[in-house]
């Protein structure tokens, strides 16, 4: 059979695969708010899809597992969620990679201190998100190529160049922005870079980043990124989303979540030779299958005792051929054999 052509962008939209976990967490959230803890901490694991070039770390669908928090306006919502990241990253045993933090409001402050007009900012973000690609030269020569003022685009990119020169590049920009920021943006800001630097452990370093721009448009204040150097680009990310909810329900609800790529992770451990933890006493009981009722309990019983003090214990009934079946269990890693009869 034939498949027309589509037409139109809109031919093409008109129904999709999931592309990412916090839009349906929204509807639901939407749904079920008054049935739901204040505030309301998710943690789910799903596939997704992209209509990307597949690459390294990079597929049309993987898996994302996501932590949110919903209803809490504090940012001890991003302080808890940078932590408990980076202690699950710390736990695999990643070391020296960086949490990349900016803020929505200090991006849209620099664009408008420089001169950009407020209709232009995506289409300045969607450039400066380049820069890692084309550098700051890059950016600087890409904007100028579509027609925004020099003089504009000199005066932006000159602020880049402080803040690398800076050693307090927080508290230099601020100052620079302070008649275009608000002055609780940036003390949050401030107290979440470092609520984390004197909890942290020596694993990550939290590193202002003013290029980070996140993709998504539905960010309002934080976002950050997960960046490892064995990857050489972003293994998660997020931020605050505080206006999606009330696009369900016409009241808006305070929202901030941190995702983390399963494949991009599990690629790097695959690489660095990573095994599962595991107990090198690995038994198993082989279990005559005349053995029932108390014997049978006792056998399991024993089992259970076992398993508590660490050790990987198979339960299993013997098959007819029994030698057989132990060497598809050496195979597993199974090397002690412990067997059960009817007394």
């Amino acid at each position: 059979m034939k498949i027309d052509q589509a037409e139109t962008d809109m031919d093409l939209t008109d129904s999709g695969l999931r592309y990412d976990l916090t839009v349906p967490l929204v509807r639901y959230y939407s749904k079920n708010a008054n049935d739901l803890p204040k505030p309301f901490k998710a943690l789910q694991m799903g596939n997704v899809f992209r209509a990307d070039r597949p690459q390294r770390g990079r597929y049309r669908q993987f898996m994302q597992c996501d932590i949110d928090i919903l209803g809490d306006p504090t940012n001890l919502a991003e302080i808890e969620l940078i932590l408990a990241t980076t202690t699950t990253l710390d736990k695999l045993g990643f070391k020296n990679f960086e949490i990349r933090i900016n803020d929505r409001q200090i991006l849209k402050a620099m664009a408008e201190y420089s001169g950009f007009a407020e209709e232009d900012f995506d289409s300045v973000f969607i450039t400066l998100d380049k820069m890692d690609k084309i550098g700051i030269d890059g950016v600087k020569e890409e904007l100028i190529k579509d027609g925004y003022d020099e003089a504009v685009v000199t005066k932006y990119i000159a602020m880049f160049d402080e803040i690398s020169s800076s050693d307090d590049a927080v508290t230099m920009i601020c100052d620079k922005l302070a008649d275009y920021l608000d002055e609780k943006v940036v003390d949050s800001f401030k107290e979440i870079i470092t609520t984390v630097e004197k909890t942290k452990s020596d694993c990550f370093e939290i590193v202002f980043d003013p290029t980070l721009v996140r993709g998504m448009s539905y960010y309002t204040g934080t976002i950050f990124e997960i960046a490892i150097p064995e990857f050489g680009g972003s293994c998660g990310g997020g931020g605050r989303y505080d206006k999606m909810i009330g696009q369900f329900t016409g009241n808006d609800v305070p929202a901030c979540g941190f995702s983390i790529g399963f494949e991009r992770i599990i690629l790097l451990l695959m690489e660095q030779g990573f095994k599962v933890d595991s107990s090198d006493d690995k038994i198993c009981y082989l279990i005559d299958k005349k053995v029932k009722g108390a014997k049978l309990a006792e056998i399991v019983e024993q089992a259970q005792a076992e398993r508590k003090k660490g050790k990987q214990i198979l339960v299993s009934f013997m098959n007819k051929n029994k030698r057989f079946q132990k060497e598809q269990l050496v195979e597993q890693g199974y090397e002690n054999f412990e067997e059960f009869y009817n007394d």
